[in-house]
């Protein structure tokens, strides 16, 4: 697995952990980062910290693209997906938005349910539609 691929599976770690816990996201991720085992790569940091302070409107575009499901609804581990790739593809701009639904999605096929990894990419690709404008 790739350096970032690697990373976007431990900040999911750390985003999915969060919300079912019911913990802080950045309290979490100290201690994972201090922790080391597994160690959090400095991308992972990034992404659960981009996640964080965007946390509202990443929100709000997932709950406005999901069709007729409600962020509280959506699996948990979809949801920190969801998250994580809504951050990357909108505030990261040093990764191919064609890179960032893909690996979402590959993250979807190994850590969800079958119909996950459609719905990741429909919902991510909707955002993406509605919020990057074309050249």
């Amino acid at each position: 697995m790739a350096a970032r691929s690697k990373a976007r599976k431990r900040a999911v770690d750390v985003l999915y952990e969060a919300d079912v816990r019911g913990r802080d996201r950045l309290e979490l991720l100290r201690e994972r980062v201090a922790d080391g085992n597994p160690p959090v790569p400095d991308h992972a940091v990034r992404l659960v910290e981009g996640v964080d302070q965007q946390a509202a409107r990443i929100d709000e575009l997932i709950e406005g693209h999901a069709a007729n499901w409600s962020l509280d609804r959506l699996p948990d581990v979809d949801r920190a997906i969801l998250r994580m790739a809504t951050y990357e593809l909108l505030w990261a701009d040093d990764v191919p938005d064609a890179v960032v639904i893909d690996e979402a999605v590959e993250l979807a096929k190994a850590l969800s349910t079958d119909d996950s990894p459609g719905y990741v990419n429909g919902v991510l690709g909707a955002i993406l539609a509605a919020e990057v404008p074309t050249a």
